[in-house]
């Protein structure tokens, strides 16, 4: 069963269903964007697809940190004014967003592309666990902080990487508590995420 009225073009249908598809797009906020994008100049419907491609087409994981990158390596792996002996672990790219508008750290970043999540099925090896080890291992780097969310899944992460990184002799801390339980880094203001960082506890 259709949950909304199926547009009478056939284009037009397809456009909703895909837009709709998309996380946090309702029914309703699909048919509207669909009208919006039929109603726009070409030119400005031909951008956006073409930006949607292009994010396909160019945009990479950075080699190093796992970072998304139209560069490889990308360009905090890159910046040699970076502390190179600190890598701060996060769930997503968007998280690394959120640490650098705090302006708070200057470290290097890992991404692991999500948290451990058993009821999802997601484990270790969907995480990119291996490739963070695989950092640690010629002894540059003296600190880990494990800046994974606040929720179940983020605490999970955490206690999973320090049984597995606290053998191998690097420093490891957390976030303190600046940050509020069940909330995300992505929506942190800078205050809360400059205290957080000021105040990692050792785990």
């Amino acid at each position: 069963m259709t949950p909304f009225p199926v547009p009478t073009s056939e284009p037009l249908s397809r456009l909703v269903e895909a837009l709709n598809r998309l996380p946090g797009i309702g029914p309703k906020t699909a048919q509207r964007l669909a009208y919006y994008i039929l109603r726009s100049p070409g030119d400005e419907a031909r951008a956006l697809a073409e930006a949607i491609l292009a994010v396909k087409e160019k945009v990479v994981l950075c080699s190093r940190c796992q970072n998304i990158t139209d560069q490889d390596p990308c360009l905090f792996c890159r910046d040699e004014k970076r502390n190179r002996s600190i890598i701060c672990v996060v769930e997503e790219p968007l998280d690394i967003l959120a640490l650098e508008r705090s302006g708070a750290y200057g470290g290097l970043y890992h991404v692991l592309h999500g948290a451990l999540s058993p009821m999802d099925g997601i484990g270790p090896d969907a995480l990119k666990i291996r490739e963070l080890l695989s950092r640690l291992k010629d002894g540059e780097v003296k600190e880990v902080i494990v800046a994974t969310n606040p929720n179940l899944e983020g605490e999970a992460t955490a206690l999973y990487l320090q049984r597995l990184l606290s053998p191998l002799g690097v420093k490891l801390s957390r976030l303190a508590r600046g940050l509020p339980m069940g909330s995300s880094l992505e929506y942190a203001d800078e205050v809360t995420l400059t205290r957080a960082l000021e105040g990692r506890q050792p785990l």
